[in-house]
This record gives C-alpha cells, structure tokens and sequence, in this order.
C-alpha cells in the first residue's frame, strides 16, 4: 500500500450535497475518516449512501461541498484520488468469459502495473482470498462469493490507500461474507482504510465506527458499542400473548419512541420521563392484552438502526 500521512485523514467531506433535479440525493453531508479505520454506512434504500460512494469516487461531481481522499480534492485532482482509491461496485464488473488470472492481467494493463511486479502482488492476493485452486475458472462459473473475492483483488491490485465497498457481501452466503470480513481485517492490519456500504446489521457490527444515512443526511455516526449504549430511550424487551395486538396498542402509548417485532417478542424504546415499563404492563392487562413482561436490555445495532429511521422519518414528516 502506498503511504499516507498521519496527519491526512483518509477522507474528509465538508458540506457535502448532490442534487439530481428536484431530488436531494446527499444533503449537507461532513464527514471524516481515519486511517485504518473500517466505517460503515448504513441506511434505507434511497438514503444516498451510492451516491456518496460515487461522489467520493470522482464518478458523480457534488452540487455543494468539497470532498478530499488522502489530501487530494476529488474535483481538482481526479487523478490522483483515482490512484487513492480501489472501489468495489454493487454490480459484479468482471469478464465472465475469462479466467481468474485472465481478469487480474487485464486489470493490471489498465492499471499499468509494472511486469516484475505482477506475479508475486497476484500471488498474494490469490493466497490472501484462498483462490489459487481456482486461478483457471471461468469467472462465470465462479459463486457469488469467489465473485465478490475476484472483484476485491481486481480493485486492490494498483496498492491502493483506501478501499470502497458498496454492499460487497449482498446476497452472498454467510460463510462467504465471514470469509470475506477475515480478508478486509487483515488488509486494515496492512494499512488499509476501508469504507464499506452494508445491508446486514451484523457486518456494521464489526466496523470501527457506524453512519445512519437517512434522506441524504447523517442522522448518527459513532462506534457501534457507544451507539447501543447512547440511545436516549431505554430499551425492552416485551413479552406477551398476543404481540401483533400488544405492539399495536403500544405504537400509541405515552413514551413510546419505537416499538418492533424481534422473534418471540418486542423490542420497545421508551423516553422515561413521559412513560414506564410498570404502566405500560399494567395498561396492556387492562386492555386484555396481558399478562406482558418488560426486560430491560441493551438494543442491537439493528433495534438503534431501525429506532433512528422512525424517529427520523417522524423529524421529516413533521
């Protein structure tokens, strides 16, 4: 990897915004990443978050703000943030039609990586995802995981600083994605920074800090232990017999900030200071909904994801 100063954040964005039309697709958006750092971005479909991903690439120019990738100004230096940066698309962009080792060769002329130093970076790579037994396969006979792993190496193969990811792991197995995490913590491990967009709860779990997009902005941003732990609201756990009813009648309730289906029961956010577990027991067996138990627990990444798009989604609409 190539050096980058440590004084230089990875990437910075200022007062970030891309407009498409009528349509705010990033609002207002700041931002700053360390160096080997793992940050996650999560959010709803339509939140931004590709569009971000494309605007720090230099694929999309930004209608307000700046944007700098290990110092560079994305606009005014395209090319050497593009020398900054391996990114990894949603949509799998390699040849079906050639090898493994045929895609990394034609990936390393686009990149016009020195002949000597080819084989032992390849070699590497190819150990590092454990798919020297497949160099010769197809690319479209390969699962979605060693597709996912092919396109990782095709991205890594110019030394990049910095690697973004968008939804790298949608739709592969779990085996797959946990292979897929042990190979970007050692790249971390390496030097490597790593933003990553993920549809999976459990994934922004492993990084070292989380963003919520929501309709373009940054709702929250901070590591995943102090965002579980941060939550205004205390949190339940809540059991009862009849819980689509119980959630129901709870939506409406005093207190109540956010109320979901989790398994067997309901996870329920509540401001203490307008409502208590106590009382809101007591109203269910009133209703004929009881007899209701409340745990209190610390939430889940998810319980905070989906408590801060309702309140979010609440903020906007009023």
């Amino acid at each position: 990897m190539k050096p980058m100063s440590a004084a230089v954040p990875a990437i910075e964005i200022r007062e970030c915004s891309r407009r498409f039309g009528a349509l705010t697709a990033v609002d207002r958006l700041n931002l700053t990443i360390d160096r080997g750092e793992i940050f996650g971005l999560v959010g709803p479909d339509g939140a931004g978050k590709t569009t971000m991903l494309r605007m720090l690439c230099g694929l999309l120019d930004p209608s307000d703000g700046e944007i700098y990738v290990a110092g560079h100004h994305v606009t005014r230096e395209l090319l050497a943030v593009k020398d900054c940066i391996g990114y990894m698309a949603q949509r799998f962009g390699m040849y079906l039609d050639l090898s493994v080792e045929e895609n990394l060769f034609f990936y390393a002329d686009l990149y016009q990586l020195p002949v000597p130093e080819r084989d032992p970076l390849m070699a590497r790579l190819l150990r590092m995802t454990r798919m020297e037994p497949f160099r010769q396969r197809q690319a479209g006979r390969l699962s979605g995981g060693m597709k996912q792993k092919l396109a990782l190496m095709c991205s890594l193969l110019h030394r990049p600083e910095i690697l973004v990811l968008d939804e790298p792991t949608n739709g592969v197995d779990p085996v797959s994605r946990r292979d897929f995490w042990t190979i970007l913590y050692q790249l971390v491990k390496d030097g490597l920074t790593v933003l990553v967009t993920t549809a999976y709860l459990d994934e922004a779990e492993r990084c070292n800090r989380v963003g919520l997009m929501f309709e373009g902005r940054l709702v929250r941003c901070d590591s995943p232990e102090r965002l579980k732990r941060g939550q205004a609201e205390s949190c339940y756990e809540v059991r009862a017999p009849n819980l689509p009813a119980a959630r129901l009648f709870l939506q409406s309730a005093s207190g109540v900030a956010s109320v979901e289906s989790s398994g067997p029961s309901l996870h329920l956010f509540l401001d203490r200071s307008t409502g208590s577990a106590k009382g809101l027991a007591a109203s269910l067996e009133r209703a004929g909904l009881g007899p209701a138990t409340f745990k209190e627990i610390v939430p889940s990444l998810e319980d905070v994801f989906i408590a801060d798009v309702r309140r979010a989604s609440r903020t906007v609409a009023g």
